[in-house]
């Protein structure tokens, strides 16, 4: 209305303008019952412009006092749904608090005050009851929402929570499965049905579900192929104890395409390399051994890698390793088997030399053990004892965790697998059970004599140089010359081992 009037006042106030440009104020003339009125043409504009401004402010005027009980109905729907919005934040806030009585009270002021949101007063519902430690009444409120297309998801994952905090295990994966078979985005149902297909140690079932989670775009590429290599891993982990030759063969094509798409992933690596070894196929094992140590170094790779050939002589075994090396020159890993290369070959100036790099580390019982070989093998017999007794006290690795008192490497129960599989998926990092179980692991500290008595005669015969202590598990057979190896006088004959598997007393 007021810019109507604006706009007749403008015009007018033009009109009279043009008049006054004329010089020509001009005649007007009305006659109406009888009347007659003469006025300038100026005044006669400016007269019906006015008259059109307050009929236009009356005819206004008029309808607004008409609309009147319009705009209070209006303003009290405004208030009522401003106080709806308001009770149904504290009502949120108040079950989120954990204060189920004022959530179930504000949740039925919600609903009386916010009769056109059914889908929010019935959460509010659910979720107040929850706080109040009701289930039934929570899950009747889930169960309500069923009945709405647009609710059906978040009933459903409410009755699954409902379900898992009663211990019915079954009830939840319904509930989940009816989700996920709804919905192609219902990442919780996923992870929900996921986590129990490994929970059951069913690793073909999970297979599947990461395969249809890729397919719908659940979890990025890059977490469903480290999901994918850790569950083919388990598989593998599964069929390798079979007797039967089709389900070896079925292990080795699973950790082997575990190993193709994680190489950085050890424990389907050194599966892998086990299986085709066994196999008779060494060239590839050593493929996928030196590709995984280019990507991710453990220490139950070279374990694996030094196994693959058990008829090579100390220095044939020592040169192999350097390729090993050689793949990944800088990591901690390849320096600590430089120093064991250099220690199998029998070359002490050569491992004091490469242990030289491992000197500013914090140590480890490993670290400690190898030092003390280092010592032993240098003719250094108290700076050995000095550093058999920091290992004592000195912490463990966790890498180090991964193989047995036997030498097996990441013989895992299928709950570990589980573990495994869930986290490497999410983060990409091995996690480590026997570490976090404090279970024994492969000795860390080699089996030297502590005693000075014993101790001189053992480490340097009259004559000799130092000799390394303990000696590695070459592979050399009796009739082999004594000389190949070096000087390894009361050596004592052993069993071939198996890849990564055997004991070995000392590194």
């Amino acid at each position: 209305m007021i810019r109507g009037g604006l706009v007749i006042l403008i015009v007018a106030a033009i009109a009279v303008a043009i008049l006054a440009m004329t010089g020509d104020p001009g005649r007007a003339s009305i006659i109406w019952l009888g009347w007659r009125a003469d006025m300038t043409a100026a005044t006669a504009v400016l007269i019906v412009f006015l008259g059109s401004l307050i009929g236009t402010i009356g005819w206004r005027t008029l309808l607004w006092i008409l609309a009147a009980p319009e705009r209070a109905a209006r303003a009290r729907d405004e208030n009522r749904r401003r106080q709806a919005a308001e009770t149904l934040t504290r009502g949120f806030l108040a079950a989120a608090a954990g204060d189920g009585s004022e959530a179930r009270r504000l949740a039925l002021k919600a609903a009386e005050l916010a009769p056109d949101s059914p889908g929010l007063v019935r959460v509010l519902a659910a979720q107040a009851a929850e706080a109040a430690g009701d289930l039934t009444a929570a899950e009747a409120a889930y169960s309500a929402m069923l009945a709405a297309p647009d609710m059906r998801l978040a009933g459903l994952k409410g009755l699954m929570q409902a379900a898992l905090e009663q211990g019915d295990q079954d009830g939840a994966l319904r509930y989940a499965a009816q989700a996920y078979a709804q919905t192609r985005t219902a990442r919780w149902a996923w992870r929900a049905l996921l986590e129990a297909r490994l929970q059951a140690a069913d690793w073909t079932a999970a297979l599947d579900l990461v395969k249809s989670a890729l397919d719908r775009k659940i979890v990025p590429p890059v977490i469903a192929e480290r999901a994918r290599a850790a569950l083919l891993a388990a598989r593998a982990a599964q069929l390798e104890p079979s007797s039967e030759p089709k389900a070896r063969a079925q292990a080795m094509d699973q950790a082997s395409e575990a190993a193709k798409l994680q190489p950085g992933f050890a424990p389907g690596v050194v599966m892998a390399a086990r299986l085709l070894a066994a196999d008779g196929k060494l060239g590839r094992a050593e493929t996928v051994l030196e590709q995984a140590w280019k990507a991710a170094p453990h220490p139950a790779l070279w374990l694996a890698y030094r196994d693959l050939k058990t008829n090579e002589t100390p220095r044939e075994r020592a040169e192999r390793l350097s390729g090993l090396v050689a793949a990944n020159p800088t990591h901690r890993e390849s320096r600590i088997l430089q120093v064991e290369q250099a220690l199998i070959a029998g070359d002490a100036a050569a491992a004091r030399e490469a242990a030289r790099t491992l000197e500013g580390e914090p140590a480890t019982a490993r670290t400690a053990g190898l030092m003390a070989r280092v010592a032993y093998a240098s003719g250094e017999p108290d700076e050995a004892r000095l550093w058999m007794a920091r290992g004592l006290s000195a912490p463990s690795e966790p890498d180090w965790s991964d193989l047995d008192p036997e030498g097996r490497a990441f013989a895992y129960q299928p709950a570990d697998w589980a573990r495994l599989v869930a986290t490497y998926a999410e983060t990409g990092e091995l996690i480590h059970p026997r570490f976090e179980r404090r279970e024994r692991s492969l000795s860390e500290l080699p089996e030297l004599p502590l005693s000075y008595a014993d101790s001189a005669a053992f480490l340097q015969a009259e004559g000799q140089d130092a000799l390394l202590h303990p000696a590695e598990d070459h592979g050399l057979t009796e009739d082999e010359p004594a000389d190949a190896a070096g000087p390894a006088p009361r050596r004592r004959s052993r069993p071939p081992r198996r890849l990564a598997s055997g004991r070995r007393a000392a590194k």
